[in-house]
């Protein structure tokens, strides 16, 4: 099959968040499994020179949206079996930051349009074209009319991935003719509408051939109103075309017997090399350097869907469990203080580094003893799966993709992969805490189990990619 697969970000180019890591590992899997797939994306500012370098330009022509006609130069690049598209406009894309633009919705808009006339202009026809998030939600609604105009592309069919539906795009509906090119028969319930104003994902949802969602869980999840953020009788009345992928992470890129930086090499097989990288973690980061005292770390963007609220209420009896704690990210100035002020009181045992690193990020994997993850929601998440990579159990709420890679620690039956607990409850969250500071004092043997069986685990992309396989070819042919 021939797939194209749309985004606007994509690893190691350009990436803010999880889309950018999921664009840049599963194209390249579905790709191994036998399957020809380009990735387009914009040419940001961001794009590296050492990218740059590598692109050869194809070739440039002219997008009209509404009554503009548009520049867009096109370069490309292969990489790990997979031909990357750049589209070039440096009035849409020369900016320092990929989103938060007040003509976004025009930006992304050029963007789609520019996507559905590549495949004539470069002579390769998709079978599927696989957007991602709203700012591609426009290539669905596009193609209705696209179908009709070019005969090439009839045959075209979509999918359309929400890795977060907080993330909408709504606009004004003053946008829909002027800016988006479109008519107002595409303003109405079942595609753009949505309480007055235009919204792009919901657009993308009814036009799609098939959506999907970034965990079993979340897809549940989201035919409800806490979690859907407006949406959920447009995921109920479209479930039928939708479903959860989980998301993977890449084992050879979080390996702990091949990291840089990381101390010593270990295995589930052999964890000897854990207690070497406990070590280098609390050197790099001022904590005592006690090899029998639990470490507990956050890697997160410190905000309130990440469960913050939920630590902030039992800080002191997190700290009186006689614990060390690390975070690392930035976020909301209330915890970044609370974080900071934490450290203060407790030098040597708390470690605020309110600042990302991705070799600290590597260092903290490496030799935590516990991950805490208490999202309010989660639609994947891949922290956790990176950490039981490294054997630091994850401590999570059961949400999203949360719930869908940790299995609760019963010590009766001697199973499980970490910690979990179900509610929105701060102290349900120091309970199991608290049980696990226990098993890791009172049963060693238990928790190098229970680190085993974490590690065990393989969250990679070739599982997912033959489920995304497996839906482009039921919607090329329903037949099948």
């Amino acid at each position: 099959m021939k797939i194209l697969y749309a985004c606007t970000e994509a690893a190691p180019f350009a990436k803010t968040g999880g889309l950018g890591d999921v664009a840049g590992s599963l194209p390249q899997e579905i790709t191994r499994q036998g399957h020809e797939v380009h990735v387009v994306m914009p040419l940001y500012e961001k794009v590296a020179p050492e990218w740059r370098e590598q692109m050869e330009f194809l070739k440039n022509f002219d997008v009209s949206l509404s009554w503009r006609r548009s520049y867009c130069g096109v370069f490309q690049l292969e990489r790990g079996g997979v031909t990357y598209w750049f589209l070039d406009n440096e009035y849409y894309f020369k900016r320092a930051d990929l989103y938060g633009y007040f003509d976004d919705a025009e930006r992304f808009a050029f963007f789609s349009k520019a996507v559905l006339a590549l495949p004539e202009q470069l002579g390769w026809i998709p079978d599927i074209i696989h957007c991602n998030d709203w700012e591609t939600a426009l290539i669905p609604i596009y193609l209705l009319d696209a179908r009709e105009s070019s005969p090439s592309m009839t045959a075209v069919r979509t999918v359309l991935t929400i890795h977060n539906i907080e993330y909408q795009g709504r606009y004004s509906r003053d946008i829909l003719e002027d800016t988006l090119g479109l008519s107002n028969r595409y303003f109405h319930d079942r595609l753009l509408s949505f309480y007055g104003d235009i919204n792009l994902l919901k657009g993308g949802i009814y036009a799609a051939d098939y959506d999907t969602t970034v965990s079993p869980t979340y897809a549940r999840e989201l035919r409800y109103a806490f979690y859907a953020h407006g949406l959920e009788n447009v995921i109920c009345e479209n479930e039928d075309k939708m479903c959860g992928i989980l998301n993977g992470i890449d084992l050879a890129l979080y390996d702990p017997q091949n990291t840089p930086g990381t101390a010593e090499p270990f295995s589930e097989d052999d964890l000897s090399g854990k207690s070497a990288c406990k070590a280098a973690l609390q050197k790099a980061v001022g904590l005592n350097e006690e090899p029998d005292t639990l470490i507990m770390a956050c890697v997160s963007r410190l905000v309130p869907h990440k469960g913050f609220d939920l630590i902030l209420e039992v800080l002191e009896d997190i700290m009186d469990l006689d614990i060390q704690f690390v975070v690392l990210g930035t976020g909301d100035w209330k915890y970044q203080e609370a974080f900071t002020e934490l450290e203060s009181k407790y030098p040597g045992r708390m470690a605020a580094r309110l600042f990302f690193s991705p070799e600290l990020a590597s260092t903290i994997y490496a030799g935590a003893d516990l991950f805490l993850m208490p999202s309010i929601s989660e639609p994947c998440g891949i922290s956790q799966m990176i950490a039981m990579r490294y054997g630091t159990l994850p401590l999570v709420r059961e949400t999203g993709g949360l719930k869908d890679t940790v299995v609760p620690y019963n010590k009766f039956e001697d199973t499980g992969t970490g910690f979990s607990f179900a509610d929105i409850n701060a102290r349900d969250m120091l309970n199991v805490l608290r049980d696990a500071v226990s098993l890791y004092r009172d049963d060693r043997t238990a928790w190098e189990r229970l680190m085993q069986r974490a590690m065990a685990q393989r969250f990679d992309w070739e599982r997912s990619a033959r489920e995304y396989i497996r839906i482009y070819q039921s919607v090329c042919d329903p037949q099948k």
